[in-house]
Order: C-alpha cells, then structure tokens, then sequence
C-alpha cells in the first residue's frame, strides 16, 4: 500500500492567531462602547442639570423693586404674576388689554404686579412711568397705566408738549392736578421707577413687555390670553395639589398623634 501523505497542520496556528486577533479587536470595541456610553450619559446628565440651573436663575437675593408694588389681587396668593413694560413700548400698549383680561379673569386669585421699565431707547418712557407713580400717590395708578397705554401714540408723538397732555389725564381721572405736578417734579415718584429699574436688571430683563409667573419667564408667543391662562392655570392646580398634600399630611399626624394617646 502507497503510504497517505500527511496532512499539514501549518495553518491551525494562524487561525488562532485570527481568533485571537479577532477577540482582542472586539473586546476593545466592547471596552470603547462602554466607556463613550458612559461619557455621553454623564455629558447628557451635566447638560440637563445645566439647563435646570438656567431655568431658575432667578436670584433670590433681587432688589424687590418699589414698595409696596403696583398690586391687584391677593398680596397671598399662591400665584404671582409679574409684568415689567414700558409706557412708549408699543408692543406693551397693544399686550395691555390682555393683561387687564388676565386681571379680570383671576381676580384674587392671583398676585398681579406691575414693574416700570423704561427703555433707554423711548425718550419720553421714564416721564411717562413717572407719572404713572405720581398719580399713584393719589391712589391712581391703575387710572393712569390705562390713560397711557391707551392714548400711547397722542402724547409719544415727535414735537407734542407730552407734560400738558398728561396733566389732561390727571384731570379726567379725577387728581388734583397742581399735587400731580409737584410730585412729577419730585423725588418719591422718581425713587419708586428707579427701585423697579434696580429690580428689572438684577433679573436680566432685556426687553419689554417682559412678564414672569411665579418667577420663571413667560415666552412671547404665550403672551396671550390663551396661553398665560394656561400658564397660570397650571401653577394654580401645582399649589392647590401641594397643599392637599400638606393637609392631608398634617391630618395624617394628628390622627397618628391621637392614636398613640388612645387606650
């Protein structure tokens, strides 16, 4: 018989080398994956983390701005709604009316404070605001934020004597005209915008009419009638939620309490 010729084991070596090759590649694939996965949750939580921080940068140490505040409403309520305009803004005048349903709508409710923020843009704003505060030291702000608002474009005209016509709105509101005009000259009303300016800037208002409930900036496109009930109606139900919880936490006390008494 023809002896068989032996077969050649010469390429077993080279596939283990293969495999291993091929386990070492994979593993340090695996090890890779793992550790940019890692990375990028980390990456994704520091970035969450950030954005949350953003969103309520409110700093809890601002000027509180003129005191007490331009104030509709309940000075308790768990809901404050806080509008920071200018009287020569004409986005401002035509937000207005939906601020005034706002305020009719919620009532007490709310807490409803309005902030001057003249822009150094509108040459007659910081007059306007400050009269506004002078009217308000005869108990008629509100009277005189309509007047305003409202005939904007008559007294923000180029070359009108703005003065005389607001001395007019003084007038129709019932004020004593001559104590208007003393105190648009004086300090107080001065002081009071200047107090909502100082509170404006430490909670980086840039633009007006900017408006806040309960501390958190409201986007333009909600400022709506729609879209700010929306808003207010949310942290209404946020409040009323935590305090059943508290009361039913405090009931849950007293009854344990009541209960560890009894015999």
């Amino acid at each position: 018989m023809k002896n068989e010729p032996k077969k050649s084991n010469a390429g077993i070596p080279i596939i283990i080398i293969i495999l291993v090759l091929a386990g070492v590649v994979g593993g340090a694939w695996w090890l890779y994956s793992e550790s940019k996965s890692a990375a990028d949750k980390n990456t994704n939580r520091a970035s969450s983390s950030t954005n949350a921080q953003r969103a309520s940068q409110v700093p809890t140490n601002a000027p509180a701005g003129a005191n007490p505040p331009n104030m509709l409403g309940s000075p308790t309520a768990a809901v404050t709604v806080e509008e920071f305009a200018d009287f020569q803004c004409p986005t401002c005048a035509t937000t207005h009316p939906t601020m005034k349903e706002i305020q009719s709508t919620y009532g007490s409710r709310i807490k409803f404070v309005f902030r001057n923020y003249p822009l150094p843009m509108h040459d007659k704003s910081y007059d306007a605001a400050v009269a506004a505060e002078a009217a308000g030291m005869q108990g008629k702000f509100w009277a005189m934020q309509d007047q305003l608002f409202n005939n904007q474009q008559s007294w923000a005209a180029p070359g009108v004597d703005n003065r005389q016509i607001w001395a007019g709105y003084a007038e129709k509101i019932g004020l004593d005209v001559e104590k208007f005009k003393t105190d648009v000259a004086g300090i107080a009303a001065k002081s009071r915008v200047d107090l909502d300016l100082q509170r404006a800037k430490a909670l980086n208002v840039g633009s007006t009419p900017t408006i806040l409930v309960n501390g958190q900036p409201i986007p333009p496109t909600e400022m709506t009638p729609a879209g700010l009930r929306r808003i207010i109606d949310g942290e209404l139900q946020k409040a009323s939620a935590t305090q059943a919880q508290s009361s039913g936490s405090s009931s849950q006390a007293t009854a344990s309490g009541g209960n560890s008494n009894s015999k």
